[in-house]
């Protein structure tokens, strides 16, 4: 996905006809069908919270509370927007309710650089390495920039439907976005600051 596509906004694909398949079982109370969406968007939604709350506990407790919604309210959702979209914004509204009424957490460099498992090959190492760096200098980010580079980058969201998740209009994820590319290409150095 180019950048230009990211700044217009992609336009947003087709319904997904499984999970809204997936969402009738739901309705209906189909455990199966409500673990086969845990299992798809419970480390999609853990990686989002973690970037607006690094608290490990916090963040387990509002991913599944935004995973019960799914459970209790699956007949709320209307497929006017994509099952992504309504689950992030879920999330995102829970996240920052969470944040709100907790005091600051303090973290840790440990938490913020954590790498993920060894990689195999280099491609993968380097991968993993930009990823890891780009997330240590999103840490120097408000929580809504995060928010909107988190969901750019890794979830490859346009900003359209960000700005459905986030409840605000598009010139402002835009603008976020402006902002926290500026403090990440000084944060970052050398090539990987032209990656962002």
């Amino acid at each position: 996905m180019t950048q230009s596509e990211h700044q217009q906004g992609r336009p947003r694909p087709p319904r997904d006809d499984e999970e809204m398949g997936l969402v009738a079982a739901v309705r209906a109370r189909d455990l199966r069908a409500f673990e086969q969406l845990y299992r798809r968007y419970q480390p999609r939604l853990t990686r989002f919270v973690g970037t607006l709350l690094r608290s490990p506990a916090l963040v387990e407790e509002v991913v599944n509370d935004t995973l019960m919604v799914l459970w209790q309210k699956a007949g709320d959702f209307t497929g006017a927007s994509r099952l992504s979209t309504w689950l992030f914004a879920i999330a995102y509204r829970k996240a920052l309710r969470a944040r709100s009424r907790l005091p600051e957490v303090q973290e840790s460099d440990a938490e913020l650089a954590e790498l993920p498992d060894a990689a195999t090959t280099d491609a993968a190492l380097s991968r993993d390495r930009t990823r890891a760096a780009l997330q240590r200098a999103m840490a120097g980010l408000s929580a809504d920039h995060r928010a909107v580079v988190d969901l750019t980058y890794f979830h490859e969201i346009g900003y359209r439907e960000i700005a459905e998740i986030l409840g605000c209009p598009v010139d402002t994820v835009k603008t976020r976005m402006f902002h926290a590319r500026r403090h990440l290409r000084r944060a970052m150095a050398g090539e990987l600051a032209d990656w962002i």
